[in-house]
């Protein structure tokens, strides 16, 4: 795995230090790249519905805890979540801390969304692992945002047998990940981390990671079930709330700046850009 940092060709006010824009060395401004290249991530897994705040938002229904989310979906007749919902994303989602993310040309229809999400990077080979061990996988975590296109996802006009979940997240820039890395020696329980996402300076999603349906340590368990989770694959734990929930909804517009923060960690920011 690699990280580094490239010359911005700006001078710098100060000699060092860290700033919103990068890191400030002999009075350059330096841009902070991306902790992961393509070539480390041999595939990302993405889990959805996997905050009780999200999940009560999606069925309309008050849920305090996972005994009564369970209660809500089933008095909504909706079939209650028992196992994590996977899907995968293209290693080209990948995209740099402080650049651009491109909504393509197909999906320029209003409907695109953020998801800060707490993320996983394994630091071994992991197969058939047990929910006791699966946090020694765990090389580290950092910060990403499950872009997605809404309509692409919801809609049967444009998504077909819905909910269409790999095609609609799965473009290219698609997945904001950094800014940095933050060994897992570190954190003692992912549960304890907290999650904020800031769009265009309102705060958009504020919760602790132990408002997860399914915790780290179970969703490593369970995907790693009769599958090799290699190192360096990502998982994307969940997300505690969107735009698309919002009422009315707040969708991703051209030059929208898009702020994920999780304690320990940092932030991690990137604008919005429509494709020519």
């Amino acid at each position: 795995m690699s990280w580094g940092t490239k010359d911005s060709g700006t001078p710098a006010d100060s000699a060092t230090g860290v700033t919103a824009a990068g890191i400030v060395c002999n009075r350059r401004l330096f841009i902070i790249l991306s902790p992961l290249a393509l070539s480390d991530v041999p595939t990302i897994r993405g889990v959805g519905l996997n905050y009780i705040k999200h999940s009560k938002t999606e069925i309309n229904q008050p849920a305090a805890n996972f005994r009564e989310l369970i209660t809500a979906v089933q008095q909504a007749k909706r079939t209650p979540p028992t196992f994590p919902f996977m899907f995968f994303k293209p290693q080209t989602t990948i995209l740099d801390h402080g650049d651009n993310m491109v909504i393509p040309k197909i999906a320029q229809d209003d409907q695109a969304d953020y998801e800060g999400e707490l993320t996983i990077v394994i630091g071994k080979d992991a197969k058939d692992v047990s929910q006791e061990n699966a946090l020694d996988y765990v090389a580290v975590y950092t910060v990403g945002n499950d872009i997605s296109s809404r309509k692409l996802q919801r809609d049967p006009e444009h998504a077909g047998r819905i909910p269409q979940w790999g095609f609609s997240k799965g473009f290219d820039t698609y997945a904001p990940i950094g800014p940095c890395l933050l060994a897992s020696s570190l954190v003692d329980d992912p549960k304890n981390l907290h999650l904020t996402t800031v769009v265009d300076g309102e705060v958009r999603q504020d919760e602790s990671v132990d408002d997860l349906l399914f915790e780290c340590r179970y969703l490593i368990s369970y995907l790693s079930q009769g599958t090799t989770l290699q190192k360096g694959s990502m998982i994307m734990t969940g997300t505690s709330g969107v735009g698309g929930d919002m009422k009315p909804p707040r969708w991703l517009q051209l030059g929208t700046q898009m702020e994920v923060r999780i304690s320990k960690i940092g932030t991690l920011r990137n604008g919005v850009v429509f494709a020519e």
